[in-house]
């Protein structure tokens, strides 16, 4: 990946398009430490987070999903939902297991609280790697690919709560190959293409510009 020079406002949500290869995943692994930066300077709430690892940036407010869900399956929804307060926020005792619960609600979880993560279907398996992430209290919130996989009826129930997060004031960063999902929800759209960005602006102005669409060519624009 080159050098991006993307600056994201608090409460922001921010969507990120782009086809296959282009580093999207990257610049999130890059963002919340799991890929170390090459060069340049990663900046978090004012303060230089470029070479702190994983665990610490996510205690200082950044939380994350990954494309295909990461639970513990031997676990409970409670428990891996407890996973995320207890070792992304830091929390214990009562502290984390409040947490655990409010991010199971607010990911519309909580139903299914004592359910082995085993057993959940794709949608479930979805918000509880939301739930996990949201447990770590963050601020800024990385998601890559939330949608992907999910029915028409699932993705416009994922959408709202999506949508809910953005209102309550969390940051977002969105990575969606479910164009229509991100539309939806984020006010502001960038696309990568080879690492570079190319566009950044209003959602429709983007998808509209001539070069966006043709770094697609070849790829669904859903």
């Amino acid at each position: 990946m080159t050098e991006i020079d993307l600056a994201v406002p608090r409460g922001q949500a921010l969507g990120v398009v782009g086809p296959n290869g282009a580093g999207k995943s990257t610049l999130l692994s890059v963002i919340n430490g799991t890929e170390r930066a090459s060069s340049g300077t990663i900046a978090f709430n004012g303060r230089d987070v470029t070479r702190l690892t994983p665990d610490v940036r996510a205690r200082a407010g950044i939380g994350r999903t990954f494309q295909i869900p990461r639970p513990f399956m031997n676990l409970t929804v409670f428990e891996n939902a407890l996973s995320g307060a207890s070792y992304g926020a830091g929390l214990r005792g009562r502290a984390a297991d409040e947490m655990a619960l409010h991010a199971l609600e607010l990911a519309g979880m909580i139903d299914l609280a004592n359910t082995p993560a085993g057993k959940l279907p794709l949608l479930a398996r979805k918000r509880l790697e939301l739930a996990r992430a949201l447990a770590s209290d963050p601020s800024l919130l990385l998601l890559d690919e939330i949608a992907g996989g999910l029915t028409e009826a699932e993705c416009v129930s994922l959408i709202e709560t999506i949508a809910g997060l953005r209102d309550a004031g969390i940051t977002i960063i969105w990575i969606e190959h479910v164009v229509k999902a991100l539309l939806a929800v984020v006010e502001r759209l960038v696309c990568l293409a080879a690492g570079t960005l190319i566009a950044d602006g209003k959602p429709d102005e983007v998808m509209a510009s001539t070069e966006v669409r043709r770094v697609y060519l070849g790829s669904a624009i859903e």
